[in-house]
């Protein structure tokens, strides 16, 4: 199909990411066993917030950020860092209006469950990473570690794509390994260790 003007291909493109937006939220509810209202209300949510951050981010480039340093690291910001900067200004209102209306329709196991589509599982993958790592994790760090991991996945729902969510899990993991070091781990020598012993599986796999 061509075009014939640039408003003609922008009002084509935004209709066709809107239906993306309405068949992704529909996909997600699909499991809730929701009532005909019900769906339509959590749908359109989930629907309007996913227009909402596509929109926020396509109108608000990493070029709308000044080059500059991370002050916490003193590095160069990478065009990631950018993004997520000019991302992170979005309204929080956008934050506050889904997660509302969520918890008007929903139960709180389902709402974690609609967190997680957006995230892709990435609190449980992330867990079970760490429980292999650390595997004598006690109750009191797995709820630590877990409440973290949560809090990571409610800020990333509100970021585009994948290396911006993995991103923002990303300062998570690292409250977590700083939680660890604090209660008495050592982190670095854990991954290490967890490292080595891979290697030693993998090597005593192969054939001689």
């Amino acid at each position: 199909m061509i075009c014939f003007s640039m408003l003609v291909c922008t009002a084509l493109g935004s209709k066709a990411q809107d239906a993306e937006s309405n068949k992704k939220a529909a996909e997600w509810i699909a499991g809730l066993n929701l009532t005909g209202d019900q769906a339509k209300r959590v749908g359109t949510a989930i629907a309007t917030h996913l227009t909402q951050v596509r929109d926020w981010h396509n109108n608000h480039p990493a070029s709308t950020v000044p080059a500059g340093i991370n002050p916490a690291t003193g590095n160069k910001l990478s065009e990631l860092d950018r993004q997520i900067i000019a991302d992170s200004a979005m309204p929080d209102s956008v934050h506050r209006n889904l997660m509302a209306a969520l918890g008007r329709d929903l139960k709180p196991e389902q709402i974690e469950e609609i967190l997680d589509k957006y995230t892709i599982g990435k609190v449980a993958f992330t867990l079970k990473g760490y429980q292999a790592i650390v595997p004598d994790l006690t109750a009191a760090e797995t709820e630590k570690i877990t409440a973290y991991l949560k809090q990571a996945r409610e800020q990333a729902i509100d970021y585009k794509n994948m290396k911006q969510i993995s991103a923002i899990f990303e300062i998570y993991k690292t409250k977590c390994e700083q939680y660890l070091n604090s209660n008495g781990r050592n982190w670095r020598q854990l991954y290490s260790d967890y490292t080595k012993k891979i290697k030693a599986e993998k090597a005593a796999k192969k054939p001689n």
